[in-house]
């Protein structure tokens, strides 16, 4: 089957190495496919890129009118990956706030499909506080990052900024074809996310705070290093990750239901912020107001998931990691949790509402193991998810 990339090279002098770029992808079998934008035809001609592409490159949004011609829906949808190389600061900001004004943006607005990024900027751009934060709003949305590398910059400048070089994007490129090559491809994970909303009757319901940021970016970080990843999340408002399976539930059984589904895995993240107790009867109506004394409601505990799937016989995932959200004596509640549920390590984060974790996008966390307890600094939602990934990986490794 061949393998098919949209490439979009937009403006800057790194776009001299595009050629290069796609003589590669050519030799490696993947065949590509070219929008240029007005920025980069100021360094490199759609001549060049058509003779060594063998395809037609694409320029005008307004001039796709032919019938025989790609529109922007179908260019964004024939290829298998879209590949943004290089990717300036314009475009990155334009990605992450979803404007649509040329043939570029408005196909990779228009895309069902994965995204790679390649950033080439000046290092005092690269390092602006607007850039780092629309590339982790794109992270966030699953879009893959490449680089940038450190060096010396046409500008004169030396630091973090320089596009990576072909070879390494097409790495990078052959990895998203087979990611048996990545640290954990061949890997099955699981994660859950967000809030469970228990029923007490058809409008109301008992619920966690949970807004399901850091454990879909867990999600996509685990993908990204080549997991078979699927998520289940309650209720939330975070995208699905691209190229995660995600299980959309509501209350706390069906969230069980849905990960026995899917077992068997090596890895489960219970990330989720599962209720502890519902409704013993959910009312078939809305519960009226009779008087000024409320309705007694009686609980009944829920299924504890993280304490299920570290118990189950056959079926228990190599590496079971909870989390634990306190509000005061953070390590002594994570550490009886963690021992308590016979999970292998807790993630403890401070909930309290000083802390702003919940909703916010930082987070600080304490990775709990039979080994000890490792303080993280303070990090993005982002960061603390592709370190956890990370030192999944070594540990899985180091258990082969």
């Amino acid at each position: 089957m061949e393998k098919r990339v949209l490439l979009i090279v937009s403006g800057g002098i790194a776009a001299v190495k595009s050629p290069q770029l796609i003589r590669g992808l050519k030799d490696k079998g993947i065949a590509s496919r070219c929008i240029l934008t007005r920025g980069g035809a100021r360094f490199v001609t759609p001549l060049a890129l058509a003779a060594l592409s063998g395809q037609k490159v694409y320029e005008d949004l307004f001039s796709l009118n032919d019938d025989n011609e790609m529109g922007h829906i179908e260019l964004s949808r024939s290829a298998d990956l879209i590949v943004v190389a290089p990717a300036t600061a314009h475009i990155l900001a334009r990605m992450a706030t979803g404007l649509a004004d040329d043939l570029a943006s408005t196909a990779l607005l228009a895309t069902d499909k994965p995204v790679m990024v390649v950033p080439a900027m000046n290092v005092r751009m690269w390092q602006h506080p607007a850039t780092q934060l629309n590339i982790e709003t794109l992270r966030a949305r699953g879009v893959i990052v490449v680089g940038p590398e450190q060096g010396e910059m046409a500008c004169g400048e030396f630091g973090f900024g320089r596009l990576s070089e072909p070879e390494d994007i097409i790495r990078a490129i052959e990895d998203f074809y087979s990611p048996a090559s990545l640290p954990l491809g061949g890997k099955r994970a699981l994660v859950t996310s967000g809030p469970t909303l228990e029923a007490i009757d058809p409008v109301r319901y008992i619920a966690n705070r949970s807004s399901g940021k850091q454990g879909h970016a867990i999600a996509a970080a685990l993908a990204e290093l080549g997991a078979e990843t699927t998520l289940v999340s309650g209720p939330v408002n975070e995208p699905d990750p691209v190229g995660v399976a995600v299980i959309h539930v509501q209350s706390a059984r069906d969230m069980l239901k849905a990960c026995e589904n899917v077992l068997p895995t090596d890895i489960a993240v219970c990330a989720a912020a599962v209720s502890d107790w519902r409704s013993a009867e959910q009312a078939p109506s809305k519960m009226k107001k009779n008087g000024s004394a409320p309705p007694a409601l009686e609980l009944a505990l829920n299924p504890d998931i993280l304490a299920t799937l570290s118990a189950a016989s056959n079926k228990r995932p190599t590496l079971v990691i909870g989390f634990a959200a306190e509000t005061n004596d953070l390590i002594a509640h994570a550490s009886k949790k963690r021992s308590a549920k016979g999970c292998d390590w807790i993630i403890a984060n401070d909930v309290s509402p000083a802390s702003g974790t919940f909703g916010g996008d930082d987070n600080t966390v304490h990775l709990i193991s039979a080994d000890g307890v490792e303080d993280w600094p303070k990090m993005s939602k982002l960061a603390v998810a592709r370190k956890l990934a990370e030192r999944i990986a070594h540990s899985l490794d180091q258990q082969q």
